[in-house]
């Protein structure tokens, strides 16, 4: 008898579905050194989300474990990522949010560093905005917060709490640490972390030509 509070066939579809993503992020060299999380909604209070430290390029289902939307382990006694509270705030929070996505790349970090001090990055102009669910056009701007790094989670989840009350986000970057971007689905959350990887490359790249600052 299956008495797990959770659907066992859900998890290994969404473990499925995180391995084969992930890997390909791996293989775009936006894991390095066991580095990233991310995870999948399983149900109203659950979510499959990757086990700490694990080469992200090389994940099998066992890799893969559950939390409830305290963050807390499920049905297993593996250690979730620290970040794991940045994750299930937002399941919580927003019941239509399927996928949140956790990467490092160079110019996600490379960005979270140049524009720390500014608070966020200002996108503008870009017709690669309407990756972005719900945009239409390319004629608007939207600020990419970053937030100061940290490893006290509840404090880094208030901020993001706080910020979420005032305005809508696709994503947040963390100084000197990577991106974090969500979805409806992994399609959707990929879409999204896609979209903000070029645009922090064609920002960083016009200010090497000096057409920005």
């Amino acid at each position: 008898m299956n008495t797990l509070p959770y659907d066992a066939d859900q998890l290994r579809d969404r473990a499925q579905s995180i391995i084969a993503n992930v890997r390909e992020l791996s293989q775009l060299g936006w894991t390095p050194a066991t580095s990233s999380n991310f995870s999948q909604r399983l149900d109203e209070e659950h979510a499959a989300i990757t086990v700490s430290g694990r080469d992200k390029g090389r994940l099998v289902e066992a890799d893969i474990m559950v939390v409830d939307f305290e963050g807390k382990a499920v049905g297993s006694d593996h250690r979730p990522s620290a970040e794991t509270l940045l994750h299930t705030q937002l399941y919580r929070r927003y019941p239509e949010i399927g996928c949140v996505l956790h990467t490092h790349s160079l110019v996600q970090t490379v960005a979270s560093r140049l524009f720390a001090g500014a608070g966020h990055v200002r996108l503008e102009g870009f017709e690669l905005l309407k990756a972005f669910h719900g945009n239409h056009t390319h004629e608007m701007a939207i600020d990419v917060p970053v937030f100061a790094n940290t490893q006290d989670m509840p404090t880094l989840a208030a901020q993001v709490d706080a910020l979420l009350d005032r305005q809508p986000l696709w994503g947040y970057l963390i100084d000197g640490h990577g991106l974090y971007a969500w979805g409806r689905t992994m399609a959707e959350a990929r879409r999204h972390l896609e979209a903000f990887e070029f645009l922090f490359a064609a920002e960083l790249e016009l200010r090497k030509l000096g057409c920005r600052g």
